[in-house]
C-alpha cells in the first residue's frame, strides 16, 4: 500500500511539473452523415476517423504515460484510439486496482470517491476516467471494446452478465461526448450471438447519442451478422494480419482489403465502412512467427488508400509495439515485437498517416465516391492494383507501385484539369500541368516501378 501511495504521488508531481495544463473541451457529439456514407460532427463537420489501436492503454500506462501517448497520437493528428476496456476478466491495472470484483464482469470493483494520492479512494475506472478526460482535451474520441471477445468465447461471460455490464458501463459514460463503442473484440459475430447483441442494445438504450459498430475476427466483417442491427451504426472490418498466400478464410480477400468496402458499400441500407483493423506495423506477416517478413510503413500506406478511396469513411493504424504497450519488464510480450512503445511512437508509418486525412478533408467530403471508371485500363491485381475516387470537380487515383495510370477524362466538371502528384509519403504536392479534360491521358508516376513507389494523381477541374 505505501509503494502504490508513493507511486501515485510521484506521478502527481511529474504531471504538475508538466507545462501542459488541462482544459476542459467537451468534443462535438459525432453522427452519421446525411447521405450515411461518413462520419460527422453534431454541427455537420466532417470527421475522418484516423485511428490507432492503443488496445492495452488503460490496463499498462500509468498517468505520465497516458499523457505522453495522447499528446503524440493528437500531434500526428489521429483523432481516435481504440481500446480495450476489458482484456481479461482477472484485470489490473498499472497500479494494481482490480477492474472486477473476483472476475466477475458484472460485478466492476468501484470504491467510492476517485483521490488519486489515496488508493483505497482511486480504482481502476477513475483511472479510465482519467484518460477519457485527457483524450477529450486533445481533440481525441476514444473508441471502447466493452470485453474482448476472447473472454466471451471461453465462456466466462453470460448474456445476463453481459447486460448487466454494458449497461453500467454506458450509464457511466453516456454524458462523455468523446466515446465510441466497438461491440465485440476480435471475434466472431456467429458465435455468441446472443451476448453480442445484448451488448449492442444496452450499450443503444444508456448510451444512445454514441455511435456503435463492432471489431470482428480477422479476415472477417461486421456486416456479416449485424449490418441490419439496430444498434450498429457504421460497419467495421479486419483486413489484417496475413499476406495473400496466408489466408485460408472464407472470403479469402488476402490483402485486397479495398473488397470488403465494395461489398459493404453496396449493401442496404447504407452504413459507413472502414477498415479498423489492418495489418500492424512493425509485426510478422501471418502475426504468430517472427521468423516472417514484418509489415512495414509501405504496406500500412497501401491498406490506407485502397480502403479509404473504395469508399471508407476513415481507417484505422497500428504498431506491433505500441497496440501492446510494450515496455521493459513486460512478462510476456507478444508477436515477435522487437521495440518498446515509446520508440515505436514515431515509426514511419505513424508519421504518414495524416497526410491521407489532410489530403481527403481538403477536398468537398461528403460528395465523394469511389469511382474506378476514371481507370482507362483493367486497374490491376494485388499490388498492381489502383484504387480511384472523385468528387464533382476532383479525382484522386492511388498506385501503390508507380506504374502508369491511364485516365479517362471527363469524369469531373470543368473544361480543363489542373493535375498534380500527391505523395504519400511526405505530403508534398507536384504540379504536372494544365490539360483538356476530354479523351484518355496517360500520367507516368515519378520514380521506377517497384513497391511502395505510391502516389496519387490529383485531378482538379479548371474553368
Amino acid at each position: 500500500m505505501f509503494m502504490k501511495t508513493m507511486l501515485r504521488l510521484f506521478i502527481l508531481f511529474l504531471i504538475a511539473c508538466s507545462p501542459n495544463k488541462e482544459q476542459t473541451k467537451k468534443l462535438p457529439q459525432l453522427a452519421i452523415s446525411e447521405n450515411k456514407r461518413f462520419l460527422q460532427q453534431e454541427n455537420g463537420d466532417s470527421f475522418f476517423w484516423l485511428a490507432d489501436t492503443g488496445w492495452l492503454l488503460f490496463a499498462k500506462l500509468d498517468r505520465e504515460e497516458a499523457q505522453k501517448y495522447l499528446d503524440d497520437r493528437a500531434q500526428k493528428g489521429f483523432n481516435v484510439i481504440q481500446v480495450m476496456v476489458l482484456h481479461q476478466l482477472e484485470l489490473a491495472n498499472v497500479y494494481g486496482d482490480s477492474a472486477l470484483i473476483g472476475g466477475n464482469i458484472s460485478q466492476p470493483n468501484v470504491t467510492e470517491g476517485n483521490a488519486f494520492e489515496n488508493p483505497d479512494a482511486y480504482d481502476f475506472w477513475d483511472h479510465m476516467d482519467y484518460i477519457v478526460n485527457l483524450a477529450e482535451a486533445r481533440g481525441i474520441y476514444l473508441a471502447l471494446v466493452p470485453v474482448w471477445g476472447s473472454n466471451v468465447r471461453q465462456g466466462k461471460v453470460s448474456q445476463e452478465q453481459a447486460g448487466t455490464y454494458a449497461a453500467w458501463l454506458a450509464d457511466r459514460y453516456a454524458d462523455k461526448s468523446n466515446i465510441i463503442w466497438l461491440n465485440g473484440g476480435d471475434t466472431r459475430g456467429d458465435q455468441n450471438t446472443e451476448i453480442w447483441n445484448t451488448i449492442g442494445q444496452q450499450l443503444r438504450k444508456h448510451a444512445p447519442r454514441q455511435l456503435i459498430t463492432f471489431h470482428p475476427f480477422g479476415r472477417t466483417k461486421s456486416s456479416m451478422w449485424f449490418h441490419q442491427a439496430d444498434w450498429l451504426d457504421f460497419n467495421m472490418f479486419q483486413s489484417g494480419h496475413r499476406r495473400y498466400d496466408q489466408d485460408d478464410s472464407d472470403l479469402a480477400y488476402g490483402q485486397d482489403n479495398w473488397k470488403y468496402v465494395r461489398d459493404d458499400y453496396a449493401l442496404s441500407p447504407v452504413k459507413p465502412t472502414l477498415d479498423g483493423e489492418p495489418s500492424y506495423e512493425g509485426i510478422p506477416q501471418g502475426l504468430h512467427d517472427p521468423a516472417q517478413p514484418y509489415w512495414t510503413a509501405n504496406d500500412v500506406r497501401r491498406y490506407a488508400y485502397w480502403s479509404v478511396f473504395a469508399g471508407g469513411c476513415g481507417f484505422t493504424y497500428g504498431h506491433n509495439a505500441v497496440m501492446q504497450m510494450h515496455k521493459p519488464g513486460n512478462p510476456n510480450p507478444a508477436y515477435g515485437v522487437r521495440e518498446y512503445w515509446t520508440e515505436a511512437l514515431d515509426a514511419p508509418g505513424a508519421r504518414q498517416m495524416h497526410y491521407l486525412k489532410d489530403l481527403m478533408l481538403s477536398k468537398p467530403y461528403f460528395e465523394r465516391i469511389p469511382d474506378q471508371s476514371l481507370l482507362a485500363s483493367e486497374p490491376g491485381v494485388r499490388y498492381d492494383y489502383q484504387a480511384a475516387t472523385r468528387g464533382k470537380d476532383y479525382a484522386l487515383i492511388y498506385t501503390y507501385n508507380g506504374r502508369d495510370i491511364a485516365v479517362s477524362m471527363g469524369k469531373i466538371d470543368g473544361t480543363k484539369v489542373k493535375s498534380s502528384w500527391f505523395n504519400p509519403r511526405n505530403g508534398e504536392r507536384t504540379s504536372i500541368g494544365v490539360f483538356e479534360n476530354t479523351g484518355t491521358r496517360n500520367f507516368d508516376p515519378p520514380g521506377v516501378v517497384e513497391d511502395g513507389n505510391d502516389w496519387v494523381l490529383v485531378l482538379e477541374s479548371e474553368n
